[in-house]
């Protein structure tokens, strides 16, 4: 068995090659930094995404393509509605126009039986946010217009994108909806 022992040399401190190490030693943590906080912004940045955090879902105004978009009328107030991306969702879309009586319940939400069963998939939120379009069992429309938290079960409609003055519109007994493509 044959021990092998590189022996290196120490730069003299200052002197060209020591200088050229120290500078590059430099330059990778620099890099180093400047990745991880790359990574740490776009870690964020989906996370936010991902999350539909109220504050930023409700102040962002995004262009939405004309099949994810609806709206909900209630007397002369109207509500843009973003659609989620589930079956559910393009079955309620395929009924519109659509004119409902729904009551209040539990002063957060109106509610309705819709004309047919549409394909559930409910999840348990946890939180409802004020203006979330949700579906209960198969053929319940809801529409809250508070936020709570929650420990029932329902399938994502959509979503008002801007909830401004939805409480003051629904009220507290019971209203006409009318939801439309236009």
């Amino acid at each position: 068995m044959t021990l092998s022992l590189s022996v290196f040399r120490a730069s003299p401190p200052g002197s060209a090659i020591e200088t050229r190490r120290a500078r590059r030693l430099r330059a990778l943590r620099r890099l180093g930094l400047l990745c991880g906080v790359l990574a740490i912004g776009a870690c964020d940045a989906a996370q936010s995404g991902a999350s539909g955090a109220p504050a930023a879902a409700a102040s962002a105004v995004a262009v939405q393509p004309e099949e994810s978009r609806m709206w909900m009328t209630v007397g002369t107030r109207r509500f843009a509605i973003t659609l989620a991306d589930t079956e559910a969702a393009r079955e309620f879309a395929a009924m519109l126009p659509l004119s409902i009586d729904m009551p209040d319940l539990n002063n957060n939400e109106k509610h309705a039986e819709l004309p047919k069963a549409l394909p559930a998939n409910a999840i348990r939120p946890g939180t409802i946010l004020n203006g979330d379009l949700m579906l209960y069992g198969s053929r319940t429309l809801v529409v809250f217009y508070k936020s709570f938290d929650s420990t029932y079960s329902y399938t994502r409609l959509g979503r008002v994108d801007d909830s401004t003055g939805l409480a003051q519109a629904l009220g507290g007994g019971t209203v006409r909806m009318e939801f439309s493509k236009n």
